[in-house]
């Protein structure tokens, strides 16, 4: 009996003895299984938990006009997020902040219902204003405040606008999280955007930071900032100027663009109706996106007799007419069994001169069907009509240009006094700015300089000749011939007292769905001035005046004369009667800080390309006259093919995760390689050295230590 115990008191220790083995090595495996298969996973939820990691914004970088001045900027703003844990009087709470955060009380209280959260965002790019009120109203002893103390602040940045509806759809808008939308804005997107930096806090039980040594800290980089062509001074003029006009006028809307003729610089935009840029009317998409849109690089319309601008150019160039023949009007002409007609009684006996000034359509035909469809077609092509300018800004049209193969005779004549063809603003200012420069086609630009967070500059812009449509000669006729037409011909409305200006109307007609609509046009007003010597080049147009004479003579010309009035003086440009002329030296074939130095001695303000260092060409060419003060302008770009390579700066990923850092990466052509995982602590190239499109950067990863 005690054996049969014995042995009995064993096997239970055997199998108890089994049993703790067993449950040991199932314990074994568990913790490796944990601590190699689900290692990285667990860890993860580990830091997740006991870390609160944010985003800490970069600044994006400022615009500013070509002197300088601050067109946009970034302002510090908040993140005001809440822990719905810490609320317990939701109603108390959503009716405290709510009108002062200008949130749906319904809407905050649906996000703050989840109470698993430690955090949830309530609103974004928030002013301190706002935000000290909302410090201001913890700070107090009552039941409110206690509710309050749920709140988190966490820095944020917005876009700020200083001068509000000023060159709006030029610059354009970002959203939310700073990311460009529209105009320049999105156009030099990476250049302005920076790299966000990121911060990574112990926290407690209750969600609440802990000062420590694992708190993780990295720096943003602030964007690069954009100095432009534009002169808010100028720009402030055209702003002043085209509100009247589009008061004055009930129009649909106004536009005005001005430009340097010699260089392609845009000194100034504007467009109305506009928005202030600091508070668009999101709420409305389709009206927000209308207003946003930059019609005077996007939208082609009929030019009308701005165009003769093109057309009196090129028959002259071409050598089938002059200033002095001889033409009749009987204010029709017929093409090909079509009858023309101009725009008012006859003109009788005139010469081509006369011609320009009465705008007559019969004469403008003639001169098209001399020119015939190839050689004018070469002309046209040549003034980038059908092309785009390739102007630095999103969403630019080519206009529309019956190919050569299909134009008729009549397609041709229409097109010879600005119908039957539609161009952009920026593409007819371009067009007529090689028609008064000297010959020279101009690439048009915004960006002057980019300059680096301490003011280094990273990239310049230099004029760029695109082509040469037609001679220096019948360039000089033709800023003559202009001239007159403001003087004593159709533009008298134009007219700026004590100084020369030359330019030129137009009145276009109006199509809606397919037909032309009476009684409804658009005026406009291409000119330039000092005539002589131009230093600024503007289009104004009026889109469909409410008013009994809607053409660009009454609509347009007296608002381009306006703006012209208060540039010129601005612009250093004195009186007819104080202004003394000075024959041009030759100074092509020399080095050109030499011939910097020789138009600076003549008193001559002097500006070049860029392109080289020894003068291939210049303008106004070697002895004609140019006012005293006047600008010459010195090209040294060669024919010869020059090789360039597009080089991007590559960003800073330190402490990005790896979706992160490949988002940075990829959005400026560049690929990763990957070495480990968790956050970026080491990155080559390094971040702010510039590389060729396609590199790959070698980035690794690591875990934070816990």
């Amino acid at each position: 009996m005690v054996v049969q115990t014995e042995l009995h008191i064993r096997r239970r220790v055997f199998a108890l003895l089994l049993l703790i083995v067993f449950l040991f090595s199932l314990l074994t495996v568990r913790i490796a299984y944990l601590t190699t298969l689900r290692s990285e996973e667990l860890t993860r939820r580990g830091v997740s938990q006991w870390t609160r990691r944010g985003t800490v914004y970069a600044r994006r970088g400022s615009i500013l006009d070509t002197n300088g001045q601050t067109l946009v900027m970034s302002a510090t703003a908040y993140i005001i997020s809440a822990d719905p844990r810490k609320i317990s009087d939701m109603s108390l709470f959503t009716q405290t902040i709510c009108p002062i955060l200008d949130l749906s009380e319904e809407n905050v209280a649906k996000k703050l219902s989840d109470k698993t959260k430690a955090s949830v965002t309530l609103k974004r790019q928030v002013s301190r204003e706002t935000a000290d009120r909302l410090r201001a109203l913890q700070a107090r002893d009552d039941a409110a405040a206690q509710q309050l103390k749920a709140l988190l602040y966490d820095e944020d940045v917005r876009r700020m606008y200083p001068r509000g509806a000023f060159l709006s759809q030029t610059l354009g808008l970002t959203n939310v999280d700073s990311v460009g939308q529209s105009g320049l804005e999105q156009q030099y997107e990476s250049l302005l955007r920076g790299t966000a930096g990121t911060i990574l806090r112990s926290v407690d039980a209750h969600s609440q930071p802990v000062y420590d040594r694992g708190n993780l800290y990295i720096e943003p980089q602030d964007g690069n900032s954009l100095k432009l062509t534009i002169d808010a001074s100028i720009q402030e003029i055209c702003e002043k100027a085209m509100r009247e006009c589009y008061a004055v006028n009930k129009a649909q809307a106004v536009h005005v663009i001005a430009m340097d003729p010699y260089t392609g610089a845009i000194l100034a935009m504007c467009s109305k109706p506009d928005y202030d840029p600091n508070d668009p009317p999101r709420e409305q998409a389709d009206a927000l996106t209308q207003l946003m849109r930059i019609r005077l690089i996007s939208d082609a319309y009929e030019p009308g007799s701005t165009f003769k601008i093109l057309t009196a150019a090129a028959a002259l160039d071409a050598g089938v007419t002059t200033p002095e023949d001889g033409f009749y009007c009987s204010a029709k002409i017929k093409v090909d069994g079509d009858t023309i007609r101009c725009w008012g009684n006859p003109h009788k006996d005139e010469s081509m001169a006369e011609a320009l000034q009465n705008s007559c359509n019969p004469v403008f035909v003639e001169l098209a069907l001399r020119l015939g469809a190839e050689r004018f077609y070469q002309y046209l092509h040549a003034f980038g009509l059908g092309s785009k300018t390739k102007v630095d800004l999103q969403g630019e049209g080519s206009g529309i240009l019956i190919p050569v193969q299909k134009v008729k005779n009549v397609d041709l004549a229409r097109i010879g006094f600005g119908q039957s063809v539609a161009v952009t603003p920026i593409q007819l200012l371009t067009a007529a700015c090689a028609v008064i420069n000297g010959g020279r086609l101009m690439q048009p630009y915004l960006l002057k300089e980019a300059l680096s967070p301490d003011g280094t500059v990273l990239y310049r812009t230099q004029p760029k000749v695109i082509s040469h449509p037609i001679s220096e000669q019948t360039s000089v006729t033709m800023r003559r011939l202009l001239e007159d037409v403001v003087a004593v011909g159709g533009a008298k409305n134009a007219k700026v007292a004590g100084q020369r200006v030359g330019g030129k109307t137009g009145t276009a007609q109006v199509y809606k769905d397919g037909r032309i609509v009476r009684d409804v046009h658009i005026g406009s007003f291409l000119g330039f001035a000092p005539a002589d010597d131009p230093r600024i080049a503007l289009l104004v147009i009026v889109d469909e005046a409410d008013t009994p004479v809607d053409y660009g003579g009454t609509t347009a010309a007296p608002f381009a004369g306006q703006i012209l009035a208060d540039v010129l003086p601005y612009l250093g440009c004195t009186s007819n009667e104080e202004r003394t002329e000075v024959v041009v030296g030759n100074v092509v074939g020399m080095p050109l800080y030499q011939a910097r130095a020789a138009m600076s001695a003549q008193g001559f303000r002097v500006l070049d390309d860029g392109a080289g260092d020894t003068v291939t060409a210049q303008m106004p060419g070697a002895g004609a006259k140019l006012v005293e003060g006047g600008q010459v302008m010195l090209y040294t770009y060669t024919d010869d093919p020059v090789e360039t390579v597009e080089l991007v700066c590559v960003p800073d990923v330190i402490g990005q995760s790896i979706a992160q850092a490949g988002m940075l990466l990829r959005q400026r052509g560049l690929d990763m390689e990957i070495d480990g995982s968790g956050l970026a602590v080491k990155q080559q190239p390094a971040g702010g050295e510039f590389v060729t499109r396609d590199t790959v950067v070698r980035v690794s990863f690591d875990l934070p230590s816990p």
